[in-house]
């Protein structure tokens, strides 16, 4: 039990690192790193992708051969226009804010990027895809709604959808795992989400606990888009290697191109930890976890219906041309019949009571937030863009890396 407990503890602390940092962490441990499959895997030269771990980043787009979607201008909005609260989120690049917008009283969480940081990585691109895709969301109920964007001297920021009943992350470290009719709730709205996501040519590549929300009222909410990639047709591939450890497809480990059912390989991983309590090939000891997710058989406790091993069995296939969904995508997930409860009409049209209620009593309940957040002073410097913040040649970069980043909803989307 002890050694149950020390692995959970573990798990819970690493999770929030981002890939690239957690490479970084990796490569310095000189054990892992004399792993075989740890070596291969760090051994990403030359990249298949431009976008490869940054390795060989391609340089900015100047600002003709950049893609805009939509209008980009969107001169009246300020940070000044927000009184901020509290923080509800962090990031490798920024903050998540929960902020009331001076006025209307409405309050939205607002995602402020600086885009110093973003420059010395290389993310540009990522920002602008997670731009992109946002302004696609607007039909799909289980995806975050983006209001619209705008940007600063030296920061971004996203005035998004404000929800608050907790991280499904949140609500696992606290229960631990969830008896099959939940989770077989949120696995069809997350599900929903991604046929969604796949009917507009992204696969979203970074399912995780933390990036999956509930509502006010319980329903799934995907939230974080900065690691979909676009254009990516039915039968289409890319190479790109990014994601989080504990969920990479054997695929994106092997650097083979890959598809659209890496989402639903990850499925099958939150779905097995949404039972289970952890990843299916989870270990302390990062070459092992490797190892496991290569080479390991799926194993699975008899503590879950006939149904759901067959889901998880299709969903964690190794060989992605046999996993569930490879045909006809979202399709053949829809039909499995651990869904058979499942009136997939109803539960789009939030018809279908959510099991658990996080009864929250409105915007200011943060019962759900993490303390590691809610506990953090809001920064000064989020509503304000002091001129010291980048040199005068950064600034230059910044304009031309984020041309475009600007958004406000033309009239006819609210009528």
């Amino acid at each position: 039990m002890k050694d149950k407990t020390a692995a959970l503890t573990s798990f819970m602390k690493q999770r929030r690192m981002g890939l690239n940092d957690f490479i970084q962490r990796l490569a310095t441990n000189s054990y892992a790193c004399k792993h075989p499959e740890v070596q291969s895997i760090l051994n990403l030269s030359p990249p298949q992708d431009a976008e490869l771990m940054n390795t060989n980043p391609s340089p900015p787009p100047s600002p003709s051969q950049q893609i805009n979607l939509g209008p980009s201008s969107n001169p009246s909005a300020k940070p000044s226009d927000f009184h901020f609260l509290k923080v509800i989120g962090k990031g490798s690049f920024g903050k998540v804010l929960l902020a009331r917008h001076r006025a209307d009283d409405e309050f939205y969480a607002v995602k402020v990027l600086q885009k110093k940081a973003i420059l010395k990585k290389k993310e540009e691109k990522h920002i602008m895809s997670e731009r992109n895709v946002l302004l696609k969301n607007v039909k799909h109920p289980f995806l975050v709604g983006l209001h619209y964007s705008f940007q600063t001297a030296d920061k971004l920021y996203f005035i998004l959808d404000y929800i608050n009943g907790g991280e499904l992350f949140y609500h696992l470290q606290r229960e631990r795992c969830f008896l099959e009719p939940r989770a077989r709730f949120y696995a069809a709205e997350i599900g929903s989400a991604l046929g969604y996501l796949h009917s507009l040519n992204i696969v979203y590549r970074d399912l995780k606990p933390e990036n999956i929300l509930l509502d006010s009222q319980g329903h799934i909410i995907l939230t974080d888009f900065g690691l979909c990639k676009e254009n990516i047709e039915p039968n289409g591939t890319t190479s790109t290697f990014c994601g989080t450890p504990e969920y990479l497809a054997p695929e994106v480990l092997h650097k083979q191109p890959y598809d659209r059912t890496v989402d639903w390989w990850c499925l099958g991983a939150v779905l097995y930890e949404m039972l289970y309590g952890l990843p299916p090939f989870y270990s302390r000891n990062t070459a092992e976890m490797y190892d496991n997710i290569l080479n390991k058989p799926l194993q699975l406790k008899p503590n879950i219906s006939n149904a759901a091993r067959h889901l998880l069995e299709g969903l964690l296939q190794k060989d992605r041309t046999k996993r569930l969904g490879c045909t006809d995508d979202f399709i053949e997930i829809k039909n499995h019949m651990f869904f058979s409860p499942i009136n997939w009409d109803d539960l789009n049209a939030k018809k279908i009571t959510p099991p658990f209620n996080p009864n929250v009593t409105g915007p200011n309940d943060l019962r759900h937030f993490d303390p590691e957040f809610t506990d953090e002073p809001v920064p000064n410097s989020i509503g304000c863009s002091p001129d010291s913040a980048l040199a005068t040649a950064s600034i230059k970069e910044a304009a031309e890396a984020f041309v475009g980043f600007s958004y406000a909803p033309s009239m006819d989307s609210y009528l």
